[in-house]
């Protein structure tokens, strides 16, 4: 049964799932930003299934997150090393090893951020890079972008993107 796809939606969040919201894919990331980049070396990793990481592998390709480069010919092997999109995927994962260690590890951190020059732990948070505050409600909050359709101004409080997904949702009908 084919899932619905949200490669279409307008939503930045709906299209990022779209590429990585299977969990074995951001799994594989998880292990391409540590240097595996084999496909054996991520197998053992995860203990997956070849069928399910070839797809995988496969779809996080054409989303332009990994590249497929060939480094044996005899016999044909290649590995799958992070683009430029998939690095930076990075702070993603960050932000969900912060987030997991947070709530879902009662019996401490087993993996951390640390700094690379001092060895201290590092605390991820995010902060816009323009003032440098941290994000964090109700001085920040979500609204519509430029490139809103009216359903999206909508939903995100426009007077004007109201009156808009209304009439959309009239003349759907």
């Amino acid at each position: 049964m084919r899932r619905k796809s949200f490669g279409n939606m307008r939503c930045p969040i709906a299209r990022s799932l779209e590429r990585v919201g299977e969990w074995w894919s951001i799994l594989i990331l998880r292990d391409a930003a540590h240097g595996l980049t084999r496909f054996d070396e991520s197998q053992q990793s995860l203990g997956i299934a070849p069928n399910i990481l070839t797809r995988r592998l496969r779809a996080l390709v054409e989303a332009g997150l990994l590249e497929r480069r060939r480094y044996s010919e005899r016999p044909p092997r290649d590995e799958y090393v992070l683009t430029q999109a998939g690095r930076d995927f990075r702070p993603v994962l960050w932000a969900l090893l912060a987030w997991g260690n947070k709530h879902f590890a009662p019996e401490g951190a087993s993996v951390v951020i640390i700094d690379s020059e001092t060895g201290a732990n590092a605390d991820p948070v995010l902060v816009d890079r323009n003032s440098g505050r941290i994000l964090v409600e109700p001085d920040f909050r979500s609204a519509e972008g430029p490139a809103a359709d009216g359903h999206t101004r909508g939903r995100y409080g426009s007077v004007a993107g109201q009156q808009a997904a209304a009439e959309e949702s009239t003349s759907a009908k």
